[in-house]
C-alpha cells in the first residue's frame, strides 16, 4: 500500500472502537457495529488504492449483514454463536478472495491453507510493510513524516497551557462543568494506571492485525491458482477393488440395517414396546449414534473419493455406483434418526438441543442429496462450497425459526393436548421466548389449566427481569427491548401470581393454587 500512515492511522482507530464498544460491555448491537466499521474502512483503504473487489466476494455481504444483525435481534445462545462466527469466518473468507472472489471454487484445503496463511499475514506482514516504508524513507531521504510529528508535537505543548487556563476559568463559572471536569480527571488515577496499560496494550495489538487483514486483502487475495486445480494434492493410490470391497461391504451392512429399521417406520409406537423399550430408551440411544453414522459415512466417501484410483469408465462409474447407493442407503438411515427423534419430542416435547439437532438432521439430508448430484455431475470439488452453504443455511433456519419462540409454541401445543408443560424449563430461555410466551397467555382459546401454567412461567421471567436487563446501549439487544415492552403488557395479568423466594429453588403459586419450580434443572437433552 502506498500510504502506509491511513492504513496505521485507521487501524489504530478501529482498535480504539473495540475498546470503546466492547470493554465492560457485553455484546449487542456493538458487535454490528463494529463489523460495518472494519468492512467500510476496509473498503476505503482498499479502495483510494485502486483495488475494487470482485463480484463474487461481494456475495459475501449478504450473509455477513444477516448474521451481523442476528447478534443484536437474538439472543438465544446457539443462534448467538452462530451469528458470532459465522459474520467473523465470512469476514475473513472476504478477505482472502477480495481481488479474486474464487470462494464458491474453493476445496476444503483451500480454506484450511488461506485461513492458515492469513493468521501467519496478521502476524508478520504488518512488520514487513513497516521495515519496507523505513528503507524506502531512507533510499528517498524523506523525513516529512518525522518532520510532521515534531510540528504536531509543538503545537500541542503550546495549546496545554492556554486550555488550562480557559478550563480553570470555565469550572469556576459553572458547578456541573467543574463536576464534569473532576469526573474526568479521576479517570486518570494511578490505581488504574494497570487496567489503562492492559487496553493500551490490546489496542495496540488489535491495530497491528488489523493492518494484516489489510495488506493482505490488498496484495495475497487473487486466487491466481487453487490447490488441486489441475493437479490433485494427494496423488491417487488406492486401488479400486480395495476400495470397493471397503465401500461395499458397508453398503452391505448398511442395507441390513435399513431392512430391520422398516418395521419401526411403518409399526410407529407399538413397536418402541417389542423390546422393553421405553421412548426415552429407543430415542436417545439410537438417534446420536445414527447421526454419527451418517457424518462418518460422508467422511469416508470424501476421503475414498480423493486418493482412489479410477482408470477407466468401468471403475469410475462402479466407484459412483457404491458411492452413491452409500449415501442413499445413509439417507434411510438419516429418516430413521429423524423419525425416533419425532417420537422423543411427541412424548417429552422440544428443548433447544432437540430443536438443533431437528433442524441439523434436514440440512444434512439435503448435503447428502447434493453429494450425490455432484458425483453424477463428476462436480466432487465443488463439495466445499455446498458444504458451506449448507452451514450457513441451518445457521440462517435457526435464527429465522427463532428457537426459543419454537419451543414455546411447540410445548404450548402440546400441553393444549393434555401432556405436561414444564413451567421452570420455559422460565428458562431467552429474552426470545417471552412474547411467544405472552401471545399463548393472552390467547382466548387456551385451555384455563394451561393458560395458568404459560403465566406462571411469565411470572416468573417478570421475578428475575431486573437480572436480565443491561442499560449500557453498546449492549442493546431487540430481543430485550421486546421482552421488557411484553412484560409490562402483561403486568397487570399476571398480579395474581405469587413469587415465594424464601428458600431456593424459587417459586411460584397461580391464581388456583398451583406451585411450580421457577427455575429447575431443565429438560436436558
Amino acid at each position: 500500500m502506498n500510504r502506509p500512515n491511513i492504513v496505521w492511522i485507521t487501524a489504530l482507530i478501529l482498535s480504539c472502537f473495540f475498546d470503546f464498544l466492547f470493554w465492560k460491555h457485553n455484546p449487542g448491537i456493538s458487535f454490528a457495529i463494529y463489523m460495518i466499521l472494519c468492512l467500510v474502512s476496509g473498503f476505503i483503504l482498499l479502495g483510494i488504492e485502486g483495488l475494487k473487489p470482485n463480484w463474487k466476494a461481494l456475495l459475501l455481504l449478504l450473509p455477513i449483514a444477516f448474521f451481523s444483525a442476528m447478534s443484536f435481534l437474538r439472543q438465544e445462545p446457539m443462534s448467538l454463536l452462530l451469528s458470532y462466527a459465522f459474520t467473523l469466518f465470512l469476514l475473513g473468507v472476504l478477505a482472502i478472495t477480495f481481488l479474486g472472489g474464487r470462494w464458491l471454487a474453493y476445496s476444503l484445503s483451500d480454506y484450511v491453507a488461506n485461513f492458515f496463511i492469513l493468521a501467519g499475514n496478521m502476524i508478520a506482514r504488518p512488520l514487513a510493510f513497516i521495515i519496507e516504508n523505513r528503507r524506502q524513507q531512507a533510499e528517498t531521504g524523506s523525513q516529512g513524516g518525522a518532520r510532521r510529528v515534531w510540528t504536531i508535537l509543538r503545537g500541542v505543548l503550546i495549546a496545554i497551557p492556554i486550555l488550562a487556563i480557559f478550563t480553570a476559568l470555565l469550572a469556576s463559572a459553572d458547578l456541573i462543568f467543574a463536576q464534569r471536569l473532576d469526573n474526568l480527571i479521576a479517570l486518570f488515577r494511578l490505581e488504574k494506571l494497570p487496567e489503562y496499560i492492559f487496553r493500551g496494550v490490546y489496542i495496540l495489538i488489535g491495530a497491528y492485525l488489523l493492518v494484516g487483514v489489510f495488506l493482505y486483502a490488498a496484495a495475497r487475495s487473487r486466487d491466481e491458482k487453487l490447490i488441486g486445480e489441475g493437479k490433485p494434492l494427494v496423488p491417487a493410490f488406492l486401488g479400486f477393488t480395495e476400495s470397493a470391497i471397503v465401500l461395499g461391504s458397508v453398503v452391505l451392512l448398511f442395507a441390513v440395517f435399513v431392512v430391520i429399521q422398516f418395521q419401526y417406520f411403518f409399526g410407529g409406537q407399538a413397536n418402541i414396546h417389542i423390546d422393553g423399550y421405553t421412548y426415552a430408551e429407543y430415542a436417545r440411544r439410537g438417534f446420536g449414534e445414527l447421526v454419527a453414522v451418517a457424518f462418518f459415512s460422508l467422511l469416508l466417501y470424501l476421503g475414498l473419493s480423493a486418493i482412489v484410483k479410477r482408470e477407466t469408465p468401468g471403475q469410475r462409474w462402479g466407484f459412483s455406483g457404491l458411492g452413491i447407493g452409500m449415501v442413499a442407503l445413509v439417507g434411510i438411515i438419516l429418516v430413521s434418526a429423524f423419525q425416533r427423534l419425532l417420537l422423543y419430542e411427541a412424548a417429552y416435547g422440544f428443548s433447544r438441543l432437540r430443536t438443533y439437532t431437528h433442524v441439523f438432521v434436514i440440512w444434512l439430508g439435503l448435503l447428502l442429496a447434493v453429494v450425490v448430484v455432484l458425483e453424477i455431475m463428476r462436480r466432487e470439488r465443488i463439495f466445499a462450497a455446498a458444504a458451506l452453504l449448507a452451514a450457513i443455511g441451518f445457521a440462517v433456519t435457526l435464527s429465522l425459526l427463532n428457537v426459543d419462540a419454537f419451543i414455546v409454541r411447540q410445548n404450548v401445543a402440546r400441553a393444549v393436548q393434555g401432556k405436561e408443560l414444564d413451567v421452570a424449563y420455559l422460565a428458562s430461555l431467552s429474552t426470545d421466548a417471552t412474547p411467544a410466551m405472552a401471545a399463548a397467555y393472552q390467547s382466548p382459546s387456551l385451555p384455563a389449566g394451561t393458560r395458568y401454567s404459560v403465566g406462571a412461567s411469565l411470572a416468573c421471567i417478570q421475578a428475575g427481569a431486573p437480572s436480565r436487563q443491561d442499560t449500557s446501549w453498546q449492549s442493546f439487544q431487540f430481543s430485550r427491548l421486546l421482552d421488557e415492552r411484553t412484560l409490562q403488557a402483561v403486568e397487570k395479568d399476571l398480579e395474581g401470581y405469587q413469587i415465594v423466594d424464601d428458600d431456593w429453588p424459587v417459586k411460584v403459586i397461580t391464581p388456583q393454587g398451583q406451585e411450580y419450580e421457577c427455575w429447575g434443572n431443565g429438560m436436558g437433552d
